[in-house]
């Protein structure tokens, strides 16, 4: 697998935030500051500036990207590690980030915070510099375009993790202008919606001459298109889930399973609109994900180099599938070790005796962790569409139009008829469950939708048999490392 562009970790402005992270306490004035002047001057200044604001997705997809969320919800679920089961368990630490404790912040919303924070003051830059950049005015275009779509995507992701976070569309120049206050989630998505209409203009359509993991036209429109769906514009989240799918650019795959398929995953990209696009060499950067789905010592060849056996599936949400259903063959309960052997279902992990194995992200020709991540797939326009249509209207012929698709692709026949207009939506969301498992998205379904309250205390098994979340757990909190290091950043009221 190909990581998108090599990553450089930044362009030195990134450092002054840091700077104030780690001494905004002390009373002592700065003496130093880190300018820069003498950068953004040329083509390759622009292009090196843009490649660091995508920096910041290695860190974030490394696995806190899907996993925060997916350990929370009614899928998957960790080995019993102190930490990694903070969320499934939904317990935190005094410093809401258990993890910290245990080496693992990577893993955590902590991480998420970071990494999406070094992404804008990344792409602020871009956004500052580069229109004043001597180089081609298209190519300049182009840029500009990612550095808006970067930064809609960073602060979207904040947003459904913790809510009310801090905009910030201006670089750091200096301390004063680093220590930003929150705002309301309605005006977080709003600068979202800003900053997409900016890369609609800007970004290129899809073609297959766009470097890997860069987005296009289309994929801002689908950022648009979801980042409506969670804020509930419905108008706006049909409208542009319906531009992707008439622009024709994306197309499903025949077979689902070739979507997570390594040796076809440059065809894959005629569905999978935009993902961590891993590398295999070494060095490289990669996510983790295929070694904590593989089964335990790297007993399994199919699944990668090097598996550990710590996220499984839980045989409820397995038992879930119709047995016609073609997506679930990314799923299984056995598998063949090193020796040729079948390894059954009970002795798959010591944990539990009903183990269900996650098939998206094996690699067996990867020397490390390194697995694709998808971040934008076109069944989610489908999806999308049909959920905001019958938001919109009910169970039009429309809206079964659109789950239709997605449910031809998987071998399922057509959803009964008639179905009243609530009944429909939770069919689109079950719908979602099944195609995106593992993806990160699940979560997110039951919090936009506040029904994990509801969902979540019915995921349990023999190795979690309680799980009790509280209605503050629909967000992170905000760890408490950055509250202490920006004095206007208050903490969730739920949290405090």
């Amino acid at each position: 697998m190909r990581y998108f562009a090599k990553i450089i970790l930044g362009v030195g402005v990134a450092h002054l935030l840091l700077m104030h992270t780690a001494c905004n306490k002390l009373t002592e004035a700065p003496y130093s500051s880190i300018f820069t002047d003498g950068f953004y001057k040329t083509a390759a200044d622009a292009e090196g500036a843009i490649t660091a604001a995508y920096g910041p997705l290695a860190g974030l997809y490394n696995t806190a990207g899907t996993c925060a969320g997916d350990l929370s919800s009614d899928q998957i679920y960790p080995r019993p590690v102190v930490g990694r089961d903070t969320y499934t368990l939904f317990s935190y630490d005094p410093n809401y980030t258990t993890q910290k404790s245990f080496a693992r912040v990577f893993e955590s919303p902590q991480n998420i915070w970071q990494a999406c924070y070094a992404g804008i003051e990344n792409a602020n830059w871009v956004i500052y510099k580069v229109p004043t950049t001597a180089m081609d005015p298209v190519r300049r275009d182009i840029i500009l375009g990612e550095a808006f779509f970067l930064r809609a995507f960073y602060h979207w992701t904040l947003a459904k993790n913790f809510r009310d976070v801090v905009i910030k569309v201006s670089p750091s120049i200096n301390i004063d202008s680093a220590i930003v206050p929150k705002s309301p989630e309605a005006d977080v998505y709003k600068q979202v919606f800003a900053d997409l209409d900016q890369a609609v203009l800007k970004l290129p359509t899809y073609t297959s001459a766009i470097q890997k993991g860069r987005p296009s036209k289309e994929v801002a429109m689908a950022l648009y298109a979801k980042a409506a769906l969670y804020i509930g514009k419905w108008d706006i989240a049909l409208e542009k889930a319906q531009a992707v799918i008439a622009s024709g650019k994306y197309t499903l795959m025949p077979d689902v399973t070739d979507v997570y398929n390594v040796s076809k995953e440059d065809a894959a990209r005629q569905e999978n609109m935009w993902a961590l696009e891993c590398e295999s060499a070494v060095p490289g950067f990669g996510a983790q994900l295929n070694s904590l789905y593989g089964p335990k010592n790297s007993d399994a060849p199919a699944y990668g180099a090097a598996t550990y056996g710590s996220l499984f599936v839980y045989q409820s949400f397995f038992d879930s599938f119709n047995p016609a259903d073609k997506r679930r063959k990314l799923l299984d309960t056995n598998y063949i070790n090193k020796l040729g052997q079948v390894v059954q279902q009970k002795d798959i992990t010591p944990v539990t005796k009903k183990g269900v194995l996650l098939k998206k992200y094996m690699d067996p020709v990867s020397p490390g962790n390194a697995s694709n991540v998808p971040i934008f797939r076109l069944p989610d326009m489908y999806l999308i569409a049909a959920e905001a249509a019958a938001r919109i209207s009910g169970a039009t012929a429309q809206a079964y139009g659109f789950i239709k698709v997605v449910r031809d692709r998987a071998g399922l026949p057509d959803l009964s008829s008639g179905l009243a207009q609530q009944p429909f939506i939770d069919s689109v969301l079950r719908e979602r469950s099944w195609e995106f498992f593992g993806e990160g998205d699940r979560w997110y379904d039951l919090t936009r939708t506040n029904t994990f309250m509801q969902v979540i205390p019915n995921a349990v098994n023999d190795v979690y048999p309680v799980r009790q979340p509280q209605p503050r757990n629909r967000y992170f909190p905000i760890p408490l490392d950055e509250v202490n290091a920006n004095n206007k950043l208050e903490q969730n009221p739920d949290w405090k």
